[in-house]
C-alpha cells in the first residue's frame, strides 16, 4: 500500500514514524509549508511535496490526514471523491462532517476517525479490570486531564498554531479526546453539567479550563476535567466501585486497585517509548494506524465511525450549551 501524509507537523510526523513501525515502505507526504516537508524528507527519507495535485498524480491508497482540525473534512472529501482510503485525527470541528459521513455511505472505502485513547494500554487494563467483575458495580469516577499549553510543543509559539484559535482551542479539542474512551469504557452518557471558562494569563481567547459533570445512563456519576493550564502534565482517574476503588496515572504508568481483602494492588503498564520532546509513549498511535490498514484489508470491523465521532461532537456542543445557561443538558444518544 502506498499512504499519503497530508500535513507534517507534529502529528503528522508522529504518523509516518507509526508507518515505518509497521513497516509500510510506501509513504509519500504534503504540506503547504516547504520547510515542513524538508524536515519530512530529511528525518525519514520519503518524498514530500507542497502541491496537492502532485500527491494525487502519485495514486496514494490510503491518506492520513494529520491537519489543523478545521481542515479535515476539506482533505477526507478529497479522499472520498478520488476513492482513497482515509483517516482522520481527532475532531472537535462539525462543519461538513454529516457531508463526508452521507459520501461514505455511498463509497467503497474506509474512512475512520481517530479514537487513540481507545488503544492506551492503561485504558486497556482498566477495561479488563472493570469486565471481570471483580470488583462489583461502577459508581462514579473522577478525572483530571492537564497540560501548561506552552509546553505541548515547545518548539513553537502557541499563539501561532491551531491550538489557539477560539473553534480549535486546545482545552476545547481534548473534551472530546477523552469522551471518546469515556463513553466505550462507562458507556453511553444521559446528561452533562459544564462549565468553561478562561482562568489564566495565558495570550489566547481560548476556554482555559471545562470542569463536567457526567450522568450515563447506567447510573455512574463522573467527574470531568479538562485544562491547559496545568504546569506539571496530569492525567489522573479515581475510580469507585461497589468493592474497591482504582487509581490510574498515564504519565507515572501504573493501575492501583484496592480492595479491603487484598489491599492496593499496583500494576506498572508499558505505554512504549515517547519520541524525543513528547510525554505519551508510541505504543498507542502505532496500533490505531494497525487498526486503519487492518480495518482497509477487512481484517476486522472498523473499531470507530464518524457517526459516533459526530455524537461525541455534539455531547461537546451540550457541555458548552450547559455552561452559557447554567442548565444542565440531556444527552440524545439515538
Amino acid at each position: 500500500m502506498k499512504f499519503l501524509v497530508v500535513g507534517l507537523g507534529s502529528m503528522g510526523k508522529r504518523r509516518i514514524r507509526n508507518l515505518i513501525a509497521l513497516n509500510q515502505k510506501e509513504i509519500i507526504g504534503f504540506d503547504t509549508k516547504q520547510e515542513r516537508c524538508l524536515e519530512a524528507t530529511e528525518k525519514y527519507g520519503i518524498t514530500t511535496f507542497t502541491d496537492f495535485s502532485k500527491c494525487l498524480e502519485n495514486k496514494p491508497d490510503a491518506m492520513i490526514i494529520s491537519t489543523p482540525p478545521d481542515l479535515h473534512m476539506k482533505y477526507a472529501k478529497e479522499a472520498i471523491k478520488n476513492k482513497i482510503h482515509f483517516f482522520t485525527e481527532a475532531s472537535v470541528v462539525q462543519n461538513e462532517m454529516q457531508e463526508v459521513i452521507q459520501a461514505l455511505k455511498n463509497a467503497d472505502i474506509v474512512g475512520l476517525p481517530s479514537c487513540t485513547m481507545r488503544y492506551h494500554p492503561i485504558i486497556l487494563r482498566l477495561d479488563e479490570i472493570l469486565s471481570n467483575g471483580d470488583l462489583g458495580k461502577v459508581l462514579a469516577f473522577f478525572y483530571h486531564s492537564g497540560q501548561y499549553l506552552p509546553d505541548w510543543h515547545p518548539w513553537e509559539d502557541y499563539r501561532k498554531f491551531y491550538v489557539s484559535k477560539y473553534e480549535t482551542g486546545a482545552c476545547r479539542e481534548i473534551v472530546p479526546f477523552e469522551l471518546i474512551w469515556l463513553v466505550s469504557t462507562f458507556g453511553n452518557i444521559k446528561d452533562v453539567f459544564g462549565n468553561k471558562d478562561k482562568i489564566s494569563d495565558l495570550e489566547t481567547n481560548i476556554d482555559d479550563i471545562y470542569n463536567m459533570i457526567i450522568e450515563f445512563v447506567n447510573g455512574i456519576k463522573g467527574v470531568l476535567t479538562v485544562d491547559v493550564i496545568a504546569r506539571y502534565p496530569i492525567r489522573q482517574l479515581k475510580i469507585l466501585t461497589e468493592k474497591g476503588m482504582i487509581l490510574a496515572d498515564w504519565y507515572e504508568n501504573f493501575v492501583n486497585v484496592y480492595t479491603k481483602e487484598d489491599g492496593w494492588n499496583k500494576m506498572d503498564i508499558d505505554s512504549g517509548t515517547p519520541e524525543k520532546g513528547y510525554i505519551h509513549g508510541e505504543k498507542m498511535y502505532i496500533q490505531e494506524i494497525n487498526n486503519f490498514i487492518d480495518s482497509i484489508k477487512g481484517k476486522i470491523k472498523q473499531p470507530y465511525t464518524f457517526d459516533e465521532d459526530f455524537k461525541i461532537l455534539k455531547i461537546l456542543e451540550k457541555i458548552e450549551k450547559s455552561s452559557n445557561l447554567g442548565i444542565k443538558q440531556q444527552v440524545n444518544n439515538s
